[in-house]
């Protein structure tokens, strides 16, 4: 905590660790008046004050910084989303350094210039591809992007349930001429991440992507940095290879111990042949 209290203090804030506390409600006036005292006595940052009197732990002075330092992220207390978020509720773990670095290498090496969207494929159900989607929509949202996560698996939809939205219309009506982009949800937790659930369950999935995908993505890309599209896995039907067409590039998604090495390599080469650029290949094992 020392040496991201220091960092602190070089940046201009709109508010101030106390002040931030006192609004989460974890320290009262009277709090904040020991603490002060404590603070102008030992030398001490406001939040290792508050610390050593036991008023306040660890994760609420990173709570406090993740708002002075525009970095959104969700308390272990905060039970907004599926635990499975990891970039939501453990933004400091081994996991999302590596959603990091997946990231860092997209933005070199997809998101400049006209590129925009992208899908996630994986060959079968299981392999955490919708998980992969969510947890780099996140810290694709925390570095500033206009992030817009793009449920398209109109077969076995997750990320309705991993961020915990209400059932209602989707992208699956969207393509129908039932709704319109209006039913593209904004999540507070993260000022620049909105998601775009599946919708309605219909009886032709395939056949709804394929005349009404195209022209919903090019109006959304004029709103959006980066959009993420999660896809129903190969091994259900031709759908991924149509999204990951009009995309013009697919990220694949592996599982360890369980994705089949032969299953990734025939993945790879169907999207050539759609004309869609494999970017590369995650391989996740959490």
């Amino acid at each position: 905590m020392e040496v991201t209290e220091t960092i602190m203090t070089k940046t201009e804030n709109t508010a101030s660790m106390g002040a931030l506390l006192l609004d989460a409600g974890k320290i009262s006036a009277s709090d904040a008046e020991r603490i002060i005292a404590l603070q102008k006595q030992e030398g001490m940052h406001f939040g290792n004050a508050a610390k050593a009197l036991g008023l306040i732990n660890d994760d609420d002075i990173q709570k406090a910084l993740s708002y002075q330092f525009d970095y959104p992220f969700l308390g272990v207390s905060e039970e907004h989303f599926s635990r499975e978020l990891v970039a939501a509720y453990q933004p400091f773990s081994r996991q999302v350094e590596a959603l990091r670095a997946v990231r860092g290498q997209l933005m070199l090496r997809w998101f400049i210039d006209v590129h925009k969207t992208l899908a996630l494929v994986s060959p079968g159900r299981g392999e955490g591809r919708s998980n992969m989607a969510a947890n780099l929509a996140i810290v694709f949202s925390q570095l500033g992007e206009r992030t817009l996560l793009i449920d398209a698996d109109l077969r076995h939809s997750r990320q309705h349930s991993l961020f915990k939205l209400e059932g209602g219309y989707g992208l699956s009506d969207v393509l129908a001429d039932r709704a319109d982009l209006t039913v593209v949800s904004r999540i507070p937790a993260f000022r620049d991440l909105s998601i775009l659930p599946s919708g309605t369950v219909p009886p032709n999935p395939v056949e709804l992507i394929s005349r009404g995908l195209k022209g919903c993505l090019q109006q959304l890309q004029a709103q959006f940095d980066v959009i993420l599209i999660d896809t129903p896995s190969v091994g259900q039907g031709i759908d991924a290879q149509i999204i990951a067409s009009l995309c013009g590039g697919a990220l694949l998604v592996a599982r360890q111990h369980k994705t089949r090495l032969n299953d990734l390599q025939l993945l790879k080469e169907s999207l050539q042949e759609t004309g869609s650029q494999c970017i590369g290949v995650v391989l996740t094992d959490f």
